[in-house]
């Protein structure tokens, strides 16, 4: 008797979840096709906007009022979705692309609404790529845009050159080496904590546990969470490593150590012992050389050079902030860096 309830059961939770799994689908399917029909419908009222204003029938002068009576008779007659200011964005939508964006109902139109606000068209491409290729959602793309993703993977290894630029746009963010997955500064703004306030380690520590799926969005792509404080035991001794995890694309763990101050020279040896320790004690076969990264507030990039000479082990020196970059700043940075390399190619081939 206890065995027909415990199969009824099994087959129970089986079935359950065969049908969960085809609703699941069939919303998912329904969800693109209406993303898709959305978009499609925008950008073709986006082209009768432009159409009648390019055939003389808006005029520049009244085009707001014209477009806000438009507005109102359509969310009286049809409802949501058609105030003035989305009149707007279909219209820029339109003028933005040239054609209907197809990407398989993969983004809605909110997707759309925050790139059409990017004005530089290399730096539109990288995010509408990557959104497509790691599935953002809105608040997720978002969040790259407002702490310039695109600007501080230009600058993380300080050679930026227009090649570089393009490789962005045009293929996103590629996963082919150690380096490809450095952000410098990487930024904590979700954790809240004031830009002058001083934190321990393990506080912040916690706090990045406990907005584990920030960080990951934080760290980039195929990052999976293995564990923190993971103890190190070498001569009766017991070491720990901040936070350890695994990158899926790279297929090699990634150690992080937070250090709340300046970076020290002795951070590189107790790191590389880890990475060290990792590579003959933890990897599978398959598994390549780990990666280690010190997080750190302040980073001399002078003594970070001086520190990794000579270490064959895939060690990076990266600073975080708890507040977001200002763009501005950044978009500078990038274009400077730009003009230097361009001066150095153009004084080589004189």
């Amino acid at each position: 008797m206890e065995k027909q309830l415990i199969d009824k059961e099994a087959i129970s939770n089986e079935l359950a979840e065969e049908i969960k799994k085809l609703v699941l689908e069939a919303r998912n399917k329904i969800s693109k096709e209406v993303n898709g029909t959305l978009v499609d419908t925008y950008w073709n009222i986006g082209r009768t906007i432009i159409e009648k204003e390019q055939s003389g029938k808006i005029k520049a002068e009244y085009g707001k009022a014209i477009l806000l009576n438009v507005s109102k008779k359509l969310t009286k007659d049809i409802g949501k979705g058609f105030s003035k200011s989305n009149l707007f964005n279909m219209r820029r939508f339109y003028l933005v692309y040239s054609k209907i964006p197809d990407t398989s109902g993969i983004l809605g139109w909110s997707h759309y609404c925050e790139l059409i606000a990017i004005k530089d068209e290399n730096k539109r491409n990288f995010y509408e790529k990557e959104t497509i290729i790691s599935k953002w959602s809105v608040r997720e793309l978002q969040r790259q845009i407002e702490t310039s993703l695109f600007e501080r993977l230009l600058l993380s290894d300080g050679k930026v050159n227009k090649e570089k630029v393009l490789q962005l746009a045009k293929e996103g963010q590629i996963l082919n080496s150690p380096e490809d997955m450095i952000k410098d500064p990487f930024v904590f703004e979700f954790l809240g904590v004031p830009e002058k306030k001083p934190l321990l380690e393990k506080d912040l520590e916690y706090k990045l546990i406990k907005h584990i799926e920030n960080f990951l969005l934080e760290l980039g792509k195929g990052f999976m969470f293995v564990g923190s404080q993971q103890r190190v035991t070498l001569g009766n001794v017991h070491y720990y490593v901040d936070m350890v995890f695994y990158n899926k694309i790279l297929k090699a763990y990634v150690l992080i150590d937070l250090k709340m101050g300046n970076l020290k020279p002795e951070n590189f040896g107790q790191m590389n012992m880890y990475l060290n320790y990792y590579e003959e004690e933890v990897n599978d076969e398959g598994d390549n050389k780990p990666i280690g990264i010190i997080l750190c507030a302040e980073k001399d990039n002078v003594v970070a050079e001086y520190s990794m000479g000579g270490l064959n082990n895939n060690l990076f020196a990266s600073k975080y902030t708890y507040y977001i970059p200002k763009q501005e700043e950044l978009i500078a940075q990038v274009e400077q860096v730009i003009k230097e390399n361009e001066k150095e190619t153009n004084d080589e081939n004189k």
